[in-house]
């Protein structure tokens, strides 16, 4: 739906399980229209729709994709952007660091990849631009030394340059926009913005822009202009809180490089704050939070350094004496703090700030909290009302920071 200046606000389907394009497609008809209804009655509900590689490959037979985009168009539906992050199943089995899989060193992700784009410009309304969110690049911790992470980054900007020039193919021949957003999170080859700003300049831009410059004899414009339009940065909340960068830091910096927000995820991550006051209830209240399917990275910043354990068992067992922890688990966007423990809600509405005072950052806003099934019970309603209470709390929040400091 649109919210102030023409900004997509959606949800990102991949809360709703389902990893071939059958149960996909029932979950699709099931929750869409009710969603709507609750949330954009009166006026077209946009759709951050996640595909498996196996609904892709499986939505590309026979008139699937025809129908879909007539369902989508009857009920008054659209489709801008694309969760491409996790290419296999993503509920109901342990999936861990598994979502990196396979990577962008690999054919299997170029392919899923492109299948996306190609869908996405079928479903795609005429005069908008689609986003594809993407993993970042790899699980860092599959790469036991700097050289083979080096060797990583060599291969993933070269599948990127190939991406590239698609994606311009796409634009020249069809008129369609679409662009490719990385996406950091914690332990990803790409964490933060110093990581991603770094992956561009010593990577990205000149590996892809000889590439470019190789399949193209008469340049449009600059390669290096091809690669920062096509290839962006999708701003996960969550992970940049977990990164400790506030919103004004992250967005200046890329600003400044060039690099673009393609796609901002709204999310949140657990906040454990550690004084000495009730500490020990504060941590079995965080153990209550672990849970085998996916990994939940906890970060700690040390001085100028941010420390990252692999998941939260590793920190549950540390004897460390902690003063801030943040936890990856998308907890609701609209909770400020669950009993002892806090949010970093905080973060998202200094985005919502930033992006009152600064012109076009980006286009698409997704709320993107997908752990709904593993979290605590008192915490869990039914899907449609969750996904209603997330999409109206930002809704209002994004309305209040165009409005006077009254607005609760």
């Amino acid at each position: 739906m649109l919210v102030r200046d023409n900004y997509h606000l959606s949800y990102c389907t991949n809360i709703h399980p389902g990893e071939g394009w059958e149960q996909t497609w029932e979950n699709l008809r099931k929750f869409l229209p009710v969603i709507k209804q609750k949330v954009s009655p009166d006026t077209p509900f946009g759709v951050g729709l996640r595909l498996s590689n196996k609904a892709s490959e499986e939505l590309g037979t026979g008139d699937k994709l025809e129908a879909l985009k007539v369902w989508m168009l009857e009920n008054d539906l659209y489709v801008f952007t694309m969760n491409g992050f996790p290419y296999g199943s993503f509920h109901f089995k342990e999936v861990k660091d598994l979502v990196h899989a396979p990577d962008w060193t690999t054919d299997d992700r170029l392919d899923y990849t492109f299948r996306l784009i190609d869908q996405l410009a079928y479903l795609l309304p005429r005069g908008l631009s689609g986003s594809i969110s993407t993993s970042p690049l790899s699980y860092r911790h599959w790469y036991s030394s700097e050289d083979f992470r080096e060797k990583c980054m060599k291969k993933a900007a070269k599948q990127l340059a190939k991406v590239v020039m698609k994606l311009y193919e796409l634009e020249r021949d069809q008129g369609v926009y679409i662009h490719l957003d990385l996406e950091p999170e914690p332990d990803g080859l790409m964490q933060n913005s110093l990581e991603v700003i770094d992956f561009f300049r010593e990577y990205l831009i000149p590996i892809a822009s000889e590439y470019i410059e190789k399949q193209i004899d008469r340049m449009p414009y600059d390669a290096e202009e091809m690669v920062l339009k096509y290839i962006n940065v999708c701003y996960d909340v969550c992970h940049f809180s977990m990164a400790y960068e506030s919103p004004q830091r992250s967005f200046k910096r890329f600003s400044q490089t060039g690099i673009r927000v393609g796609k901002i995820q709204i999310s949140s991550a657990l906040k454990v704050k550690l004084d000495g006051r009730h500490d020990q209830e504060k941590m079995a209240l965080l153990a209550g939070f672990d849970e085998p399917t996916y990994l939940h990275q906890v970060t700690e910043l040390r001085g100028d350094t941010v420390k990252t354990y692999q998941d939260l068992p590793a920190v549950l067992k540390s004897k460390r004496s902690f003063k801030e922890l943040r936890a990856h688990f998308h907890v609701p966007v609209f909770l400020e703090n669950y009993g002892l423990l806090d949010s970093t809600q905080d973060h998202i509405l200094a985005t919502l700030e930033y992006l009152k005072n600064n012109d076009r950052v980006c286009e698409h806003l997704e709320v993107e909290t997908y752990t709904w099934e593993v979290l605590p019970d008192d915490l869990k309603t039914s899907v449609e009302d969750c996904i209603e209470r997330e999409l109206l709390w930002v809704k209002e929040k994004f309305k209040c920071t165009y409005e006077e400091d009254g607005c609760n």
